[in-house]
Parts: structure tokens; C-alpha cells; sequence
């Protein structure tokens, strides 16, 4: 019941964080909030027009009347996109140089965590329920390692894992990225849809990763890993690894509900010759867990010759099981470790895979993250050198595939690759290189 002269005059007052929030209640408020006299002023004292000091009363009133203009001819909610479009357009600026500077190793911006930070960009899941509610879980802890992020989310009141149908994974950034620091999580912001994963049948549907004395794990494409508790088969926690390449944009460029679309491949004019094949590619890997990297290598010269291309794939042998002298050991003992409010543990066996393959320009050409497990592999080794059990672990996705061998040297007391071998989908290449092979 509150005259719209007066509502005006309080709106007056508010900044432009509370200004959005108020315009959330309803219609009514949120005309009243769109006022382009407000926003001007608002625009005007964070980016003030460029003055001089000898002629500042002719600018004043040049400015007066200009703004007088302005206002008439604008449709309301004018200045408040052009001052949040303003305020975007200064972190984009500072994000961009950020990531100007590359790791000449993992063909990657060296300062990522960095431009993350400046961007104020976090992540949450949203799971909904067959009846189409949503459940927000915002906590989370994050773990930065060389190409990728691995996000842990816990909750001491998830939903009935019977119940859910989808779990969504947005990208969250604030509306107004100068204020970040003191926004709080109810204050503006925007999602950027990440991935999008059915939990229907979550035991069956999913790849079973492993266990330990309270949970299992349950692995879902790409990069995401489900931990149930043994006794109750409800969720215990929620982990996610994602890939530092194009990070920032599917998490701040898509929309709420679609994913953002990067754009093709230009092919460099070396690479429009199928017969000469792939050629001076490298590779960087990564093994972890979130606490500690049990393998942080990189592999040059990698090659793939037409007489290597079979079933839809061309092969790049990394490292060979003949050549010992490119045989890798893993630090410490495998495992990967999660956390809840209450319990912690450690998964044996099981770790996230982070690869990075570049082209011969040095331009990441396929990236992924992804929890994977070791499996104990029937055949012996062959290997004189090594007299322990054979273990694989594999990674699969719709651009490629990834098979490691791995042997146990029990008198070190260490795991040692001792073949690696990457599969690219000839669709991926022809897609990245408009040819055909």
C-alpha cells in the first residue's frame, strides 16, 4: 500500500547488489527497481564521463541535459544492464590477462587459480527430484592441482537417493563481480550449466570405481564421482574433477540451461593432409588424489603414422613396453581420499587422471579429468625386470580412450607404468581438422 513516490525514495538510497534483490519480490517491485534514474546515478558515480577541470561547469550542464535526453528516449532497465554489463566487462578484462601467459608444458594459462579468484567463479550441484524439486548444495572444498580443479561437496541432509532423477553441475559467479568478496550466496548471481547427469539407477547405470569399509564409489561421465554409504546406499558425498581447458567458459559463458558451444577448430594448413598423419604431438599427465600427485609427467614427439588408425581410432603410443627407459614410477601409495562432516577415508587403488594432449602448434587438443580404478590383470607381465602383478586402468570418453599398464615392484614397494597408449576417435580429428582420415 505504500505510494511508488515513496518506494522511489528508499530505492534511492540502495547500492546495486540490493537494489537486484529487491526487484526479486515481485512485479511490482521489480518495475519500480528497473527506474533509470536510479541505475544512471549508479552508472555515473562507478564510471564517471571524463572531465576537465577548466571547463568542468560547461561538462556539468552538457551532461545534464544529456542525461535528461537519455532518460527519455531509453526503455526502462536501460542503465541497470548497462551498469552490470559494465561491471562484467572490467573482471572480463582482468580475467583476460590473466590467462594470457601459457605453460609451454601443459599448453594451459599459467595463472588459472588466479583468474578463477578475480572472476569470484564457484561451482554447486542442483539435484532434482522425480517430483521436479530442487535441491542446492552449495558447501564445498576445492583442490587445485597443475590442469584441473577437483570439487568436494558434502551435506549432512542429502535427499533420498531413490527419489532423484538429474543432478546438475552449474558454474556460479556473481552478478556484480566487484562485490564479490562481500556478497553472500542469497546475493545476485548467475549459473552457467557445467554437465548434466541421471542419477536414476545410479548402481547400474554407473561404472563401480571402489570401496572402502563405509562407502563405494560410483563413477559418472564426465568427471564425476558418487560416494554411497555402504549401509544405508544414500549419498555421503559428491566429487567432481574438471579439466582447467575451457573451464572458465563452460562455467561463465552458457546459460541456466544450456551448455556453452565452443567454437570449431582452425586447422593449421600442415594438417589438411590425411597421408602424413599426426605428428610432434605431447602429452602431459597427471595422477592424484586431492591430497597428493603421484605422477606429474610430460611426453614429447608423440606420433601417429595412417598404419596406426583401426576401428575408428587413431592410436599415439606414449610409452612401450619394450622400451624400459621411458618407465614411470608412481610416488606414495595409491588411494583416494574424501571427507564428510563426520568421517573420512581413503579408497585404495582409485585416483583422478588428468590428460592433456597437445597438437603440434602446442593447442590442447583433447583434455579430460576423471576418477579411475587399477584392476588386477589375469595376464603376467612378461617383464624380467618387474616380478609383481599387472594391473590396467582405462579411461573412456566420445573423443578417445586411454589404456595404462601398470606392474607392482614389491621390493620398492611401487607402482611402475609400463604401457600407455592414448586412442583418438578419428570423428574428434576430423572434426578438429576438417580432413577426413
Amino acid at each position: 500500500s505504500m505510494p511508488s513516490e515513496m518506494l522511489m525514495k528508499i530505492f534511492s538510497y540502495l547500492d546495486a547488489a540490493s537494489l537486484l534483490s529487491v526487484g526479486c519480490v515481485n512485479k511490482r517491485l521489480y518495475h519500480l527497481a528497473n527506474d533509470n534514474r536510479i541505475w544512471l546515478k549508479i552508472y555515473s558515480r562507478c564510471f564517471p564521463p571524463k572531465t576537465t577541470i577548466w571547463n568542468m561547469k560547461s561538462e556539468q550542464t552538457a551532461t545534464l541535459s544529456l542525461c535528461c535526453a537519455t532518460l527519455r528516449d531509453r526503455n526502462p532497465g536501460y542503465w541497470k544492464k548497462e551498469y552490470i554489463f559494465k561491471q562484467i566487462g572490467v573482471v572480463k578484462t582482468r580475467v583476460m590477462q590473466l590467462i594470457k601467459p601459457v605453460d609451454p608444458y601443459t599448453g594451459l594459462p599459467c595463472k588459472n587459480k588466479e583468474a578463477m579468484k578475480a572472476s569470484g567463479l564457484s561451482w554447486i550441484i542442483v539435484l532434482k527430484d522425480k517430483n521436479g524439486k530442487e535441491h542446492v548444495v552449495e558447501k564445498s572444498n576445492l583442490s587445485f592441482k597443475d590442469t584441473s580443479v577437483t570439487i568436494l561437496w558434502y551435506s549432512t541432509n542429502w535427499p533420498c537417493l531413490d527419489i532423484l532423477s538429474t543432478l546438475k553441475l552449474f558454474g556460479v559467479t556473481p552478478l556484480l563481480p566487484d562485490q564479490s568478496r562481500s556478497a553472500s550466496k542469497n546475493g545476485p548471481r548467475r549459473r552457467s550449466l557445467v554437465a548434466e547427469y541421471h542419477l536414476a539407477n545410479l548402481t547400474t547405470s554407473s561404472v563401480a570405481v571402489g570401496a572402502d569399509k563405509l562407502v563405494h564409489l560410483f563413477s559418472l561421465n564426465p568427471g564425476l564421482l558418487v560416494g554411497l554409504w555402504k549401509e544405508e546406499n544414500e549419498i555421503a558425498f559428491v566429487m567432481a574433477s574438471l579439466h582447467y581447458h575451457q573451464l572458465l567458459e563452460r562455467s561463465t559463458l552458457g546459460s541456466a540451461t544450456v551448455q556453452y558451444a565452443f567454437p570449431p577448430n582452425q586447422p593449421v594448413l600442415d594438417d589438411i593432409d590425411p597421408e602424413y598423419g599426426l605428428h610432434d604431438y605431447s602429452l602431459h599427465l597427471d595422477i592424484h588424489s586431492r591430497s597428493c600427485t603421484y605422477l606429474s609427467g610430460t611426453f614429447k614427439s608423440l606420433f601417429c603414422r595412417k598404419s596406426d588408425i583401426a576401428n575408428g581410432y587413431l592410436r599415439l603410443t606414449v610409452v612401450s613396453l619394450k622400451d624400459s627407459t621411458k618407465h614411470m614410477p608412481l610416488a606414495g601409495t595409491l588411494g583416494l581420499s574424501w571427507e564428510t562432516d563426520v568421517f573420512k577415508g581413503n579408497v585404495k587403488n582409485c585416483c583422478v587422471m588428468d590428460g592433456t594432449l597437445l597438437d603440434e602448434t602446442g593447442k590442447p587438443f583433447w583434455c579430460f579429468s576423471a576418477p579411475v580404478y587399477m584392476e588386477l590383470y589375469s595376464r603376467a607381465s612378461g617383464l624380467y625386470d618387474y616380478m609383481g602383478p599387472l594391473y590396467t586402468t582405462d579411461y573412456v570418453d566420445s573423443e578417445g580412450k586411454v589404456c595404462v599398464e601398470l606392474v607392482w615392484w614389491e621390493e620398492t614397494k611401487t607402482y611402475f607404468i609400463v604401457n600407455l597408449v592414448l586412442y583418438i576417435s578419428t570423428e574428434k580429428v576430423n572434426n578438429w581438422f576438417g580432413t577426413n582420415y
